[in-house]
This record gives C-alpha cells, sequence and structure tokens, in this order.
C-alpha cells in the first residue's frame, strides 16, 4: 500500500532566483487541518484528488483535483481536507529573488492565490520528479530541482492566459494597489515604517489607500503590517538569537516595546513563547 506522507529536502538550496528547497505529498485524513500560520518561503500545492478549503486575506477557497494554492511569504494561511472526501496533494517548498515576480507573470499573486495547470497530469509528473530527485541527494540536485520547478511554472501560464481573456479576470487598479501594498510591507518589514513613508514610496494618496487596504484586507496597512512582524517573530525566537537581535530583525528599536506588543499580540511574552516551544516553562530548573 502507497505511504500516506514523503518528503525530501534540499541538502544544498541556493540562493538565486528561484530554488527548491523541499517537495513531498500526503495522502491526508479526514478533517486535516494545517494553520493559522506564517511560512517565510512560498508554498504551492497541488490537489491530486479529494476537496477542501484554502483560506488566506479573509477569503475562502474550495479545491478539487486539478486545483492548486500557493502560499506566499509572511501570509497567514490555513487549510483543512474535507471529512468526506479529503485531499491527496503534491507540495514543492520554494524561495528566491524572482519568485514572486515570475507568479506575478503567471496572474498568481496573494489576492489570486489559486490556479490550475494546464495539464494536471503533467504537473503532477513534475511535482514528483522534483521529489525524486531531491531524495536522492545528488550533487546536481538544485540545477536540476530548480528547472523543473520553471518548467512546473510554465504549466500554469497558458490557463492562466486564457482565463484572462474571460470577463472580470483581470484585477482593478486597486486591487493591484493593495497588492503592491502588501508586497512592498512583506519585504521592507524589518525597516522603520510609517504610512506616510509607505505612501509616498509607492506613489499613492495616503488617506485613499489606507482605506482600500482595509476593504479588502479587513486591516490597516500598520495593522497588517504588524501581523507581519509579530508572526516572523515568532519564526525567529525559535532561532539562536536574542530577543533584542529578534526585536531589531523585525523592525523594532527598543526590545522592551517590541516585547509588550508581542505580548499583547500573543498573550505571552517573547521568553515566556521560546521556552514554550522548546517544551519548557517559566519555572523549569532543570537547566
Amino acid at each position: 500500500m502507497e505511504e500516506r506522507f514523503s518528503l525530501a529536502v534540499n541538502p544544498k538550496p541556493g540562493k538565486g532566483e528561484l530554488s527548491v528547497i523541499f517537495s513531498g505529498r500526503e495522502r491526508t485524513m479526514p478533517g486535516h487541518n494545517v494553520g493559522p500560520q506564517v511560512h517565510d518561503y512560498f508554498l504551492v500545492h497541488h490537489v491530486m484528488a479529494g476537496t477542501g478549503t484554502f483560506q488566506c486575506l479573509g477569503r475562502t477557497y474550495e479545491l478539487k483535483r486539478g486545483d492548486s494554492f500557493f502560499i506566499f511569504p509572511a501570509e497567514l494561511f490555513r487549510y483543512t481536507a474535507d471529512r468526506d472526501d479529503p485531499w491527496t496533494y503534491r507540495w514543492v517548498g520554494f524561495r528566491g529573488d524572482r519568485a514572486e515576480e515570475m507568479l506575478s507573470v503567471l496572474d498568481i499573486s496573494r489576492h489570486k492565490p489559486v490556479a490550475q495547470p494546464t495539464k494536471h497530469k503533467r504537473a503532477a509528473v513534475l511535482f514528483h520528479q522534483m521529489e525524486r530527485i531531491l531524495k536522492a541527494g545528488e550533487p546536481n540536485c538544485e540545477m536540476r530541482s530548480g528547472g523543473l520547478m520553471r518548467m512546473l511554472l510554465a504549466e500554469y501560464e497558458k490557463g492562466d492566459l486564457e482565463r484572462a481573456e474571460g470577463p472580470g479576470a483581470k484585477q482593478s487598479p486597486i486591487e493591484q494597489q493593495v497588492e503592491r501594498t502588501i508586497r512592498w510591507l512583506s519585504v521592507q518589514y524589518s525597516q522603520p515604517i510609517s504610512i506616510e513613508e509607505m505612501s509616498r514610496s509607492l506613489g499613492y494618496n495616503r488617506t485613499h489607500l489606507s482605506k482600500m487596504f482595509k476593504q479588502y484586507t479587513g486591516m490597516t496597512p500598520m495593522h497588517f503590517l504588524l501581523k507581519i512582524r509579530m508572526e516572523r517573530a515568532k519564526l525567529l525566537l525559535r532561532e539562536r538569537l536574542t530577543v533584542e537581535q529578534v526585536a531589531a530583525s523585525v523592525g523594532f528599536a527598543d526590545p522592551l516595546y517590541f516585547s509588550k506588543q508581542f505580548k499583547k499580540w500573543f498573550d505571552r511574552s517573547p521568553t515566556e513563547y521560546r521556552l514554550e516551544a522548546e517544551g519548557r516553562t517559566m519555572y523549569d530548573c532543570n537547566d
């Protein structure tokens, strides 16, 4: 009987335009749920069978065989397999300097994260080949998996171009503004940011941008920025960094203010969160 779960990791991922970091497959249990959580890399799932839902930016997508959903860095998401007809899917995690740009060309974005390859079986083969190459761990697996990833992305191009010709398929100027703002915040979160500076940098009217951003995301730009920073801080607190270093890495010059904001957001201090993540408590005397 085929195994329920498999995963292969790139032993030496690159740092260029596009690099595959892992690939896998899962036949999920009924009601299998992932999230809410945030990643610092891109992740695409392709549904081989079954149904389920994917949630991000306040929207819920019903997905079935042949659908793919893309998860973007610093974006809060959740996905759940159907209880009666749970998913089987393949996935690939990737990152790169041009990854988001490549997806944008295919009309895949944070506001349009669901797409269908032109040939379901061809896409499934490419997902499988990437996992097999990473599992073998040969010296050239970085180059080979990166090439396959480009071939996989190309499978989404024709279908998206055909759909773009249909009525209402193109993004409105406002949607483009919001998406560009989210991308800007996701890149600049580690820097001191004000709404005035952001609006000026993007060339938008401050009041108009704030209103449209909240309409489409349910948050103000600054609240969305805080969400990015706090979720990124959670990940960094699992690394060998001091609280001061984590604070600086997510745009807080004052570690004390960072700690207060973190506790407001997660109802525990950074130190308490770190100890919980390590399976300890503030009163653990075993060390």
